[in-house]
């Protein structure tokens, strides 16, 4: 496979998200200016149903009422379509909406499309990150590589900083 150059920069803490619009799984289009005025979490993840993704995915999920009660409002991203998400978040109850960006223009948007180490193979493809975006749709904090099983409590730990 011949290197491809990694996406767009990514956005740093700071400065403002850039805006999308993408369908979810339900038929429903989100914006991420649909959420200003909350905090917004936005992951961007690989691939629906697999080990690392289901799990970031169900953590997500069980730690979902903290999140909203800390003012979250949690969206996911990948290059799958709408009827894999769907398939995703009917398996595994996901309370909240899974973007399709099948085109990959919100991850080119954030950057993190590029070159990823797969058990020694070099890959292009999604990098796992998570982005924590403030009321008024600034990026606050960049999760470069989030722990699969333990990404709400990094979330809730990251916020409860910042509001120091």
């Amino acid at each position: 496979m011949s290197s491809m150059p990694d996406a767009g920069s990514m956005p740093e803490p700071g400065t403002p998200a850039p805006d999308f619009a993408a369908p979810t799984g339900d038929g429903q289009t989100v914006s991420l200016a649909d959420h200003r005025g909350r905090w917004v979490l936005l992951y961007f993840y690989p691939k629906d149903d697999t080990p690392g993704c289901t799990k970031q995915a169900c953590n997500l999920r069980d730690n979902f009422g903290a999140l909203g009660e800390a003012g979250v409002t949690v969206l996911g991203v990948s290059g799958d379509d709408e009827a894999s998400h769907e398939r995703f978040a009917s398996k595994y109850s996901l309370p909240f909406p899974l973007l399709a960006d099948t085109d990959h223009e919100i991850h080119d948007a954030y950057g993190v499309r590029g070159e990823k180490n797969f058990y020694g193979k070099k890959l292009f493809g999604t990098k796992r990150t998570s982005f924590l975006i403030d009321p008024e749709g600034i990026v606050r904090h960049v999760f470069k590589r989030p722990k699969t099983d333990e990404h709400a409590e990094e979330v809730l730990e990251k916020l409860e900083a910042l509001a120091q």
